[in-house]
């Protein structure tokens, strides 16, 4: 019950009950906006892969993967600024808009003059159609993201869920109905767009009373370092997030991109349904415990026992169903991603133990650490993959593999420098999570041992539900952090 007892300590003076509930209220928002963005993708995804070829949302995946390498570049870190600030004046949030507005349509003007090179230099005429429809998003992103920052900050995790389903249904729904109508990958950018623009009107209709929409530049130059150093961070890691994807457009082409495209998007499932619904909560809720003198280390543990308690079932899963998930989610068309997925799980389950690390690091004022952490990871990702690319599609997914060893590996290392924590005592916080992932790992294999003639699907379906219900009484009578967390915030519902 590691993780109420630091929800319980975080603040001494609080009486329980009150801050409970809406750390709770502001996980179950969380979850409820990550799961409906997490099935609103997935239907997408699923409807897309049947009315799109893999080379023309390999058209769209090489832009995309672009412009959310520019995307990092947006805001230099202001948005970050606006939820961790000690104290937040006026003229700080002014000078933070100036920031985020400036670098945000001076990117679109960068866009739009590297689209024609960028498309020649892929070989794909449509690229350049693609990426000026998609530059339209950084004239608008700049106004929404400051709500959506000052919202986190506030911790209004209700008003996130409506500005979060507002542009989420409206990019599922403009997204098909374009695609249907043979608009190609085109399709996907003005659906992009369409979810841009509906994301802002909510955001607007949802801003605190206190927002600052007027510019000046009294201030910028005091905010540009620490902003700059986070989203030094932020563009580092992003560079190894998308670096497969443009190494294998350059070098082996559209479809192969769409194809490790979808591998990376089935282990993804987990971070859209489970991670990006933790972080936004977890990020505010480390800066406001290192603000007020808590214990980050045991912030981190309980969160990262949570975390791997659903990761490794997941990832186990993800490997041993590939071939029937991928047929169910995309289609038989694309089962030359199967064995990408298999690859790359392991690694994915082992990275789950620090994906947390970041938001702890940036919250505790580490962001030179994380930085450092970016850059040693990223180069030797980087180093991996243009020789792996060149000998084909499943080396580059080994490649990515062992690049989250590695930045496992560097994680570790520094969470040791500055926090004391050792491998060992790690793993004692995990043993649960292990037995509970052994727990629903066992039912599953018996269920494939004793029905070797039956389909694949059944077998999905059949082991699916025997280990989920192997996992649940392990997480139950050990007493889980999760479970007791959860059981927590249902009392209080």
């Amino acid at each position: 019950m590691r993780f109420l007892w630091w929800v319980r300590k975080w603040k001494p003076s609080m009486t329980g009950l009150p801050e409970m509930r809406g750390i709770a209220r502001n996980f179950a928002f969380g979850f409820a906006d990550k799961y409906l963005q997490a099935g609103l993708a997935l239907a997408s995804s699923a409807i897309l892969a049947r009315l799109l070829s893999p080379a023309e949302i390999g058209v769209y995946s090489i832009a995309a993967v672009l412009t959310g390498l520019a995307q990092v570049f947006r805001d230099l870190g202001t948005g970050q600024l606006l939820v961790a600030r000690r104290n937040l004046s006026l003229r700080e949030q002014r000078a933070l808009f100036t920031i985020a507005l400036a670098t945000g349509w001076g990117l679109a003007l960068i866009l739009a003059a590297l689209a024609e090179p960028l498309a020649g230099f892929y070989r794909q005429p449509e690229l350049r159609t693609v990426l000026r429809i998609l530059l339209l998003n950084f004239l608008l992103v700049p106004f929404s993201s400051q709500v959506t920052a000052m919202l986190r900050r506030e911790m209004r995790a209700g008003a996130l869920l409506k500005v979060s389903a507002s542009y989420c249904l409206v990019q599922f729904i403009a997204t098909i109905v374009f695609a249907y109508d043979g608009m190609g990958p085109c399709a996907l950018a003005w659906g992009s767009f369409a979810a841009t623009l509906a994301g802002l009107i909510a955001a607007l209709v949802v801003q605190p009373p206190d927002m600052a929409w007027l510019p000046a530049w009294g201030g910028v130059r005091e905010l540009v370092r620490p902003g700059g150093l986070a989203v030094t961070a932020n563009a580092i890691d992003e560079v190894g997030v998308v670096a497969p994807e443009l190494v294998a457009g350059k070098l082996l082409g559209a479809e192969e991109v769409a194809l490790l495209g979808k591998a990376q998007s089935v282990l993804a499932l987990f971070n859209q349904a489970v991670t990006s619904a933790v972080s936004p909560v977890v990020f505010p809720l480390f800066a406001k415990h290192a603000r007020e003198g808590g214990d980050p280390l045991e912030a981190y543990l309980s969160a990262a026992a949570c975390i791997t308690a659903l990761s490794w079932p997941f990832f186990l899963f993800a490997g041993l169903f590939a071939a029937p998930l991928v047929t169910l989610l995309y289609g038989q068309q694309w089962q030359a991603s199967v064995p990408l997925i298999r690859i790359m799980c392991g690694a994915a389950a082992l990275y789950s133990m620090f994906n947390m690390a970041r938001y702890l690091l940036v919250a505790t004022g580490h962001i030179g650490e994380q930085a450092r952490i970016d850059a040693i990871s990223v180069a030797g990702r980087l180093l991996l993959l243009a020789p792996a690319a060149l000998a084909g599609l499943h080396w580059l997914a080994v490649a990515v593999a062992l690049s989250l060893v590695l930045r496992s590996v560097v994680v570790l290392h520094s969470l040791h420098k500055l926090y004391g924590l050792e491998l060992q005592h790690l793993l004692r916080h995990l043993r649960k999570s292990g037995i509970a992932a052994a727990a629903a790992a066992f039912p599953a294999l018996l269920v494939i041992a004793a029905s070797p003639g039956a389909s694949a699907a059944l077998q999905m379906i059949a082991g699916t539900g025997a280990g989920a219900l192997g996992w649940g009484v392990a997480i139950w009578f050990q007493q889980h952090p999760l479970a007791g967390f959860l059981r927590q915030a249902g009392w209080q519902q």
